[in-house]
């Protein structure tokens, strides 16, 4: 069996660092496979089933040995905290080197000569001490992490800002000093301008730009925190149940099945089911549903939902960390350490993007440092000057953590906000294929309707209500199906006795069959008669039908070869079914209903919301082979269900949309949790993939445009025709604010809502 691990990984900055990492850990043997997330900052590693105890940790020594820090994974809350201080010390790091860059820039641009008796220009030796800290303090991670990865072989952003930084501050020194020290060749000497200015400023930017990516991350998963964050830490246990004493305990000391209490506005600790009166909450950090929800004495409720009128007493269903909401969040963690395919194209560009402009930079600089340029246009007091330039600019302005966070932030808003929200995404794969999405699938019962169908009609033929009602309750009294609950409901209102029936067996797609009094007894369709021998006269099938047509759902009753009746049930339509399909529609979706029951109880709930394709008496074991049908006509589908009949068919879907409520195995299936078992959620998770992946396309269009049009300047492609050429200053600006456009972008979605009922 593969075990998965989760690292911590610091020291990351652009797409080629993921590369780079996913690459060191894949080279540890019994290594299955490496998957990395920069805005998280947290690898995924899968390893063989035949993997050792200590891989993992030759897994963190590979990756510190190649210049980034690896640890285990510690807990959410403890993430966060480790986060906030590093995004403190981040902050110092920037304010020293913005602070010390306005000194920098005023004694290298405006200052007045201050020439001395050692031919030195004193405004150029200030400037020096200025940049100098900059240098050696702020960006000493920087410088750090570029050669270690320099040591893998590989390079990443660090390496562009470290080259940059050190060829520019390099060629300042040997300008101020050449005249009387160095004895530097005449290139240099004949140089005036030094670059302290852009060595201060393209660290502070590139550090600047970290802090606001990194400020703009915790926005992006504030919607996780503020999950975490509802459950309490502690919980009041009731040690006496007859005096009704309790005692405050840690959440993880409380055995399941403890009675706890809980006073009104406080958090429901632990998962439970309600002890004497009702009373109501606020699930509306778990659901999305803006109204409070009465809950009686028996009901369940769910740790993080808040108690709205008077204390109420708990018996808990659960143990600390293994509550619904933890299962939550592991979901939206889950999902978001996922990679999307797109973006481990993104990553594969990326790693070989750093090389690529490498190459570019220094033959660019080459060009200009031959080309006789300078000695005919100012402001460049020599070729040297000007390649210098371009050299830097080149290096600072191509360092793709654009590139990197385009698809990663994204996703991770999308996720957050989907679980804001009550829509639970389990894949991230899923997620990118909900925009492609054109045709989709709902199951009836259950997702069209509440689920809770009630009786509305017996026909007897040859027999009384407590009989076809005590037959049809033995065969369906181990049934989980919501019919049989009706059936049992409306036959405990009726009589408290029934026959006994043995010999239960389930007929697939058709009802149950058992034996009575010697004899055969049946409870299911028309199909299911046929099979027991019970043979429907026209007229009987004409009834059926003008009862299907009705949008009822009737269940035959037979004993022996003796049709004794029917049993019509009638199942609410949803509230929000109708809108639902409508904004199915609006989003250019088709909408189909895939459903067991008869063609003509299936048409009249397909009539009343706006539904026009119906497949109807449907097996369980064929829905999938349905859904594979539509996905050969070359459909991308999305299929919606709660059972476990649907189960097959989300699985074998592009998109398993699953009902909060359903089944333990559709849950499973499923790649999305409506937590609020309405169909208009299920649309609005579609909707929200489609939203996602707009930012997603946004986000890299606008980093593959910024180097389009910044790479170019920055070699200086446009100086003969334009004279224009960008300043290493400008260049680092102008990185560091594509990052933080690519990040703010993306938390736009932050505002993205379900539509409402």
């Amino acid at each position: 069996m593969q075990t998965e691990a989760t690292l911590a990984i610091t020291g990351m900055t652009c797409g080629s660092c993921v590369q780079s990492v996913e690459t060191l850990a894949m080279k540890v043997e019994g290594v299955e496979s490496a998957a990395v997330n920069l805005p998280m900052m947290r690898g995924r590693i899968t390893l063989a089933e035949d993997a050792g105890q200590d891989v993992i940790q030759k897994v963190i020594t590979a990756i510190e040995r190649g210049g980034f820090g690896a640890s285990q994974s510690s807990s959410p809350a403890d993430r966060m905290e480790e986060d906030r201080r590093t995004l403190k010390r981040d902050q110092r790091k920037v304010i020293v080197a913005l602070v010390l860059a306005l000194p920098t820039v005023w004694l290298t641009m405006f200052a007045k000569d201050m020439g001395s008796e050692y031919n030195l220009d004193i405004r150029h030796v200030l400037a020096f001490y200025a940049s100098l800290p900059v240098y050696l303090w702020s960006g000493w991670g920087i410088h750090k992490n570029a050669f270690a990865s320099l040591r893998t072989g590989r390079a990443n952003m660090d390496v562009l800002i470290t080259l940059g930084t050190t060829v520019a501050f390099v060629w300042s020194v040997l300008v101020v000093l050449a005249p009387s020290v160095v004895g530097a060749p005449s290139i240099l000497v004949q140089a005036e301008h030094v670059l302290f200015d852009g060595v201060v400023f393209i660290i502070g930017f590139v550090l600047l730009g970290h802090w606001l990516e990194a400020s703009a991350k915790m926005k992006a998963t504030d919607a996780v925190h503020s999950l975490m964050a509802l459950q309490p830490k502690t919980a009041r246990m009731v040690i006496d149940e007859a005096l009704g004493h309790t005692e405050t305990r840690n959440v993880g000391a409380v055995p399941k099945g403890a009675l706890l209490k809980v006073v009104v506005g406080e958090a429901i600790p632990l998962d439970g089911q309600i002890v004497g009166n009702g009373i109501s909450i606020d699930e509306s950090m778990m659901t999305g549903e803006p109204y409070p929800v009465r809950k009686k004495d028996g009901e369940a409720v769910m740790a993080g939902t808040v108690v709205l009128d008077g204390s109420v007493f708990i018996r808990t269903t659960s143990l600390a960390g293994d509550t619904l909401l933890d299962e939550i969040v592991d979901l939206v963690h889950e999902a978001q350490m996922g990679k999307a395919p797109i973006q481990r194209l993104v990553d594969r560009v990326a790693g070989i993007f750093v090389p690529t402009v490498i190459i570019m930079a220094t033959l660019a600089a080459l060009f200009w440092a031959f080309s006789g340029y300078a000695d005919a246009h100012n402001p460049f007091e020599s070729d040297g000057e000007l390649a210098v330039m371009v050299l830097v600019s080149t290096l600072v302005i191509a360092c793709p953590c654009a590139l990197g966070l385009a698809t990663p932030t994204a996703l991770i808003v999308g996720t957050g906000v989907g679980a804001k929200h009550g829509l639970l995404i389990k894949g991230i794969e899923a997620l990118e294929l909900a925009h492609k999405t054109d045709t989709l699938v709902v199951d009836k019962t259950g997702t069209i309707t509440s689920g809770k169908p009630r009786v509305t009609h017996i026909e007897l033929l040859d027999t009384e209500v407590k009989e076809i009602l005590g037959i049809a309750s033995a065969l369906e009294r181990e049934s989980i199906h919501p019919l049989a609950q009706a059936i049992h409901t409306s036959w405990s209102n009726v009589t408290k006795t029934r026959p006994e029936v043995t010999d239960v067996q389930t007929m697939p797609g058709m009802g149950l069959i058992g034996t009575s009094d010697g004899a055969l007894v049946a409870v299911g369709n028309a199909d299911l008669m046929g099979e027991v021998g019970v043979e429907l006269s026209s007229e009987v099938t004409e009834k059926l039908a003008t009862a299907a047509s009705k949008g009822v759902t009737v269940v035959l009753v037979s004993h022996g070869l003796r049709l004794l009746g029917w049993i019509e049930a009638s199942d609410r339509i949803r509230g929000s079914s109708e809108k639902a399909v409508k904004l199915a529609r609006q989003m250019n979706l088709e909408v189909i209903m895939l459903t067991g029951d008869r063609i003509e109880a299936a048409e009249a709930v397909a009539e009343k919301i706006g539904i026009e394709t119906v497949i109807a008496g449907v097996k369980p074991d064929e829905k999938a082979a349905h859904i594979l049908r539509l996905i050969e006509e070359g459909r991308t589908v999305a299929m919606v269900g709660d059972g476990i009949n649907d189960a097959a068919a989300m699985s074998a879907a592009h998109v398993g949309l699953a009902m909060g409520a359903g089944s333990d195995i559709a849950l499973e299936a499923a790649d999305f949790i409506v937590l609020r078992n309405d169909l208009i959620d299920a649309v609005s998770s579609l909707e929200l993939g489609r939203a996602t992946m707009r930012r997603i396309r946004t986000n890299l269009g606008w980093a593959f445009g910024y180097n389009l049009i910044g790479i170019p300047l920055a070699m200086g492609l446009m100086l003969p025709f334009t004279g224009l050429l960008l300043p290493p200053t400008f260049a680092a600006a102008a990185m560091s604010l594509s990052s933080f456009s690519v990040v703010a972008n993306s938390l736009v979605l932050r505002g993205w809502t379900p539509a409402k009922e």
